[in-house]
């Protein structure tokens, strides 16, 4: 197993990129096996060549711990505990084979647990867990890895000691990934939801500097393409905010935004500002500062995003260059069916401890 990059292997391996190694211009993993879902890559990735090769065809990547494998017999392996149980079938694998890999490999053993890292949100059947760079740094470098054959501007996979990462976790995912847990895995798994600690399915991320200088609230995001479409993207983007409130730092997204993610972040920012416009009182003179100090979000996107829902009306009044139009507000809220009373995320829903905003547990 490489030291700073995991893979199934159990050949050691430094698998540190040069600085000047560029992503081929297509995709060097034509398939991707997320546990048992198969995911057509958007981007190449830089999967190190002396594990994975230069192209591969199918890479195999486990839906726990994100290590990966390009051999099928490698991955079952590492995906089931040691046993002469034949896990799929429909691969017709020889009993020979699979109580070979059972026998070199042990099971991944994030199989039956909950993500590494602390819990800082549950609501609603999605968790979001918290890990330092630093110390879960094979996690994170993997999840970089995968994360980047979906994503064209993401550059830091090995050097994530100064991120902090958040897990999105759905505890009742939709498309579920079918055949990789045994029925006793999956008793634990319904007594550890009892106790509110089931395992569940991360199906996205955010990452965040420790340090921003520029005060960003976000790095990079990602909703993993099976579960895309579903307004999970918006869950992130609420959470991050609300971290920034809790810190108490103004700050954005990491820019420049992409052509998608300036899209979402519109909506995002749009039903914001809708909530915080449509809950003033009707006689309030609301200013650009005042919804700052609401949401937190920065001037600068706040005008970007009332001229792209076209509510304002550039006449001067009290010294202003343009006013909100509050019944244009109200008509955009309808047309795009904006929750008036709910955000994304439920503030109340996140953990609190003792000198610092988030976390139900230790690592």
């Amino acid at each position: 197993m490489a030291p700073d990059v995991a893979s199934m292997s159990t050949t050691p391996t430094t698998c540190t990129p040069k600085s000047s190694q560029k992503p081929p211009a297509g995709p060097n993993v034509l398939e991707v096996v997320f546990g048992s879902l198969l995911i057509k890559p958007w981007y190449p990735s830089f999967y190190p060549e002396e594990l994975v090769g230069r192209r591969v065809e199918r890479l195999y990547v486990c839906q726990w711990c994100f290590k990966y494998s390009k051999e099928l017999v490698g991955f079952l392996g590492h995906l089931v505990r040691q046993s002469r149980d034949k896990p799929w079938r429909r691969y017709r694998m020889q009993e020979r084979w699979a109580n070979m890999c059972f026998s070199r490999q042990k099971a991944c053993p994030l199989r039956t647990t909950p993500p590494p890292g602390v819990c800082v949100y549950t609501k609603n059947r999605y968790s979001l867990y918290e890990i330092d760079g630093e110390k879960h740094k094979l996690y994170a470098q993997n999840l970089c890895l995968f994360a980047k054959l979906f994503l064209d501007t993401k550059s830091v996979f090995y050097d994530v000691t100064t991120f902090l990462y958040y897990l999105l976790v759905a505890h009742e995912p939709v498309p579920d990934i079918p055949n990789t847990r045994f029925a006793e895995d999956d008793k634990a798994n319904a007594m550890r939801q009892g106790q509110g600690q089931g395992q569940g399915q991360v199906v996205g991320f955010f990452s965040k500097e420790k340090m921003s200088w520029d005060n960003n609230n976000l790095a990079c995001i990602l909703v993993f393409p099976p579960w895309q479409k579903q307004g999970l993207g918006q869950i992130l983007m609420g959470a991050s905010y609300e971290i920034s409130t809790r810190e108490e730092r103004l700050g954005g997204p990491e820019k420049p935004l992409s052509d998608l993610g300036r899209i979402a972040y519109i909506h995002y920012w749009s039903a914001t500002l809708t909530r915080a416009i449509l809950a003033a009182p009707s006689k309030q003179t609301l200013t650009v500062e005042h919804l700052r100090d609401k949401t937190y979000i920065v001037p600068e996107d706040i005008l970007v995003t009332l001229q792209a829902m076209d509510v304002l009306e550039h006449k001067k009044r009290g010294g202003a260059e343009a006013v909100i139009n509050k019944a244009k507000v109200r008509a955009w809220a309808e047309k795009h069916g904006v929750d008036l009373k709910n955000g994304p995320v439920d503030p109340d829903a996140f953990s609190v401890r003792e000198g610092s905003w988030a976390g139900c547990g230790d690592d």
